[in-house]
């Protein structure tokens, strides 16, 4: 059952169990839900390009969940979230700043994954006072290698057919990968009740265009990643085929207060191959 926001904090639930609720922003309701600890800064969860909340992994969200508050949430247009999926990744940050705004915060920890990523590098460096820490996962900078590349890498991903493109897409092609790529899927489809719907073909145009035209953007002199003030944890896989892992490097080279964690043996999905490594890592540093 779904219901609206009320004013307290979800803490008898974890990833499976959260119940989706309703947030009015300036006329357009934003899905998301809320678990974990009822106290301290949360951690606002940035997903990836045609991701809904139901495509977070339950055991790294869970183990980040014991120690902090979570909120997973749906950007403008994306599964249960209303209104139109924006086509820039500047239009998205605002739509991620009016909700995280609207939930009341004003200071929160931003973990974005991919195209999250994105958008949780410009939420820090535009809004320093509202975040406390900084996670980037599988993303890279404005400009970054292979970014532009999207929609050849979905179409290659593709070739053995659409229940095997999250697995081709975001782990190598080792066996030990692919079998970890397999049990996430397997894990993505625990929840049985209150689900996401799958994303719109809007959604996947508008998000196509937004993150091709950051990945062409020129902006070599990192400029937004130096203006970047706030304690940084950036995390990858060695063998990225969507966002290059070496885009990893250029954003610990640039951003001034950073640190880089690398798996070896995984690709853009590595967060999930290495789940509970992760959850770990993350809770260490918050």
């Amino acid at each position: 059952m779904k219901t609206r926001k009320s004013n307290s904090t979800v803490i008898d639930h974890n990833h499976q169990t959260a119940p989706t609720q309703f947030l009015d922003v300036n006329g357009t309701d934003f899905a998301y839900r809320s678990f974990g600890r009822d106290k301290g800064i949360p951690v606002i969860f940035l997903q990836h390009f045609t991701g809904t909340m139901d495509n977070w992994d339950p055991v790294l969200t869970d183990a980040i969940a014991l120690q902090h508050p979570v909120v997973l949430f749906n950007n403008k247009g994306v599964g249960s979230s209303k209104g139109t999926t924006p086509t820039t990744v500047s239009e998205m940050v605002q739509d991620a700043l009016a909700f995280i705004k609207s939930l009341g915060y004003t200071k929160v920890n931003l973990l974005g994954f991919s195209l999250g990523g994105f958008i949780a590098q410009q939420i820090a460096a535009d809004y320093p006072d509202l975040v406390n820490r900084l996670i980037l996962a599988g993303t890279g900078p404005i400009g970054g290698k292979a970014i532009a590349q999207l929609e050849s890498s979905v179409e290659k991903a593709l070739a053995d057919g659409p229940e095997r493109v999250l697995i081709n897409l975001f782990f190598s092609k080792t066996p030990t990968s692919i079998k970890a790529g397999e049990a996430f899927l397997a894990r993505l489809s625990e929840r049985k009740q209150d689900r996401d719907p799958q994303f719109s073909q809007e959604t996947f145009a508008n998000q196509a265009k937004a993150i091709v035209a950051y990945g062409l953007a020129d902006h070599q002199d990192y400029s937004q990643l130096k203006s970047i003030s706030q304690p940084t944890l950036i995390v990858n896989g060695n063998e990225d085929i969507m966002v290059d892992s070496i885009n990893s490097y250029i954003m610990l080279q640039n951003i001034p207060n950073s640190r880089l964690l690398m798996w070896s043996n995984s690709g853009h999905g590595a967060l999930f191959q290495y789940n509970l490594d992760f959850a770990v890592e993350v809770n260490a540093f918050l």
